[in-house]
């Protein structure tokens, strides 16, 4: 595994079509560069959607927790979920979070390429 770890806030909603998808992924990039990246340790947000029409996770990279922490601590949080919530409201179809609690992860394996295991 990489030594690049990262810390990841995983976002999860589950959204009624393909236009709704791409609604959604609009109106949060547009958070993500008003709200979040500017904030140090931020990496990247990479958004992917369900090829049935139905999810849409964006995942947002941070280089640490620490990076996270201070984001949370420090960010103006009222203001970005107000934000979020007037982009759900303004979107043509359906849209709803599916997290639970933190939606906040580390990495702890990952299997690159590589020949193929024969043992058993």
């Amino acid at each position: 595994m990489s030594a690049d770890a990262g810390f990841y806030s995983i976002i999860d909603y589950t959204v009624d079509g393909f236009d709704t998808q791409l609604e959604l992924v609009e109106a949060f990039a547009e958070i993500q560069e008003r709200w979040v990246r500017f904030y140090p340790g931020y990496s990247s947000s990479r958004f992917h959607l369900s090829t049935d029409g139905t999810r849409v996770y964006n995942i947002v990279r941070w280089t640490s927790e620490a990076d996270y922490r201070n984001f949370v601590e420090n960010s103006d949080t009222d203001g970005r979920m107000a934000a979020i919530e007037k982009a759900l409201a303004g979107l043509s179809g359906k849209a709803e979070a599916r997290m639970t609690g933190v939606p906040t992860y580390t990495v702890v394996r990952e299997i690159g390429p590589g020949l193929q295991r024969l043992d058993s």
